[in-house]
């Protein structure tokens, strides 16, 4: 299994070596896409979240702070569109509900450090917490040798207590196998209100495939929300975020 540092760097399992340079945008006409095949069962699946701010007077998508996202098979950086604006600053969480073929369930979100591991279950890894605006933005790293242990990831945003709302900004959820295309989902709509927004469903459909859904659900509550509105059934306490 090729190494998260060499995946990073565009080694490859597959005779594939490059990867794929297209990519879909899953829309609300075209919300789902399969991946198969040895994309579904080989290395890792890669998830990015990055995002620009927009104007403190509403107007264009400027950087605040700078993001740039680095697809880890071509390398080709993502520029925001507008560095001339006044930034305002968002913290944004990128984390993931998880369902596990044995019933076990549980989130890995950077809120109390549960960042996950990638050898055993979840069999998901959290990067760390993008605050300052590292130039990948957040990551998630998604083991899909142990595929079957998997029955479905929700992958969600959420903003941190007291940092603007969605509607100050323009993010992107690109999710990343190892062969085949690049899956993006934005999150361009206006959700003043919202704290939290399930962006997109993968689940195990068996035969070596992995069904990816777009949701782009915005709430306006926090993680035990989503878990009621996908009926993951867990319990939830007040948690808290170390200052930076």
């Amino acid at each position: 299994m090729v190494s998260v540092w060499g995946f990073l760097k565009g080694e490859r399992n597959s005779p594939d070596a490059g990867g794929s340079p297209f990519q879909i945008t899953l829309t609300k006409k075209q919300p789902q896409f399969a991946i198969t095949g040895a994309a579904a069962t080989t290395g890792y699946l890669y998830v990015n979240l990055h995002w620009s701010t927009r104007s403190a007077e509403g107007g264009g998508a400027v950087a605040g702070p700078l993001r740039r996202f680095f697809d880890p098979r071509i390398l080709r950086p993502l520029s925001p569109d507008n560095l001339t604006q006044s930034p305002v600053n968002v913290d944004l969480d990128l984390a993931c509900l998880y369902e596990l073929a044995d019933g076990s369930r549980g989130v890995v979100q950077p809120l109390g450090n549960l960042l996950g591991d990638l050898n055993k279950p979840p069999f998901i890894k959290l990067s760390g917490d993008d605050v300052y605006g590292a130039p990948s933005g957040e990551t998630m790293y998604v083991n899909l040798e142990k595929k079957d242990q998997f029955r479905r990831l929700l992958i969600f945003v959420y903003i941190y207590d007291d940092t603007p709302a969605f509607d100050r900004t323009h993010a992107t959820v690109t999710i990343v196998p190892q062969s085949g295309p690049r899956i993006e989902i934005k999150l361009d709509e206006r959700a003043p209100e919202a704290r939290s927004c399930a962006v997109v469903l993968i689940e195990n459909s068996g035969d070596n495939q992995l069904t990816v859904r777009r949701e782009v659900r915005y709430v306006h509550g926090f993680q035990s929300d989503l878990d009621r509105l996908y009926g993951f059934g867990m319990q939830w306490e007040r948690g808290f975020k170390d200052p930076r």
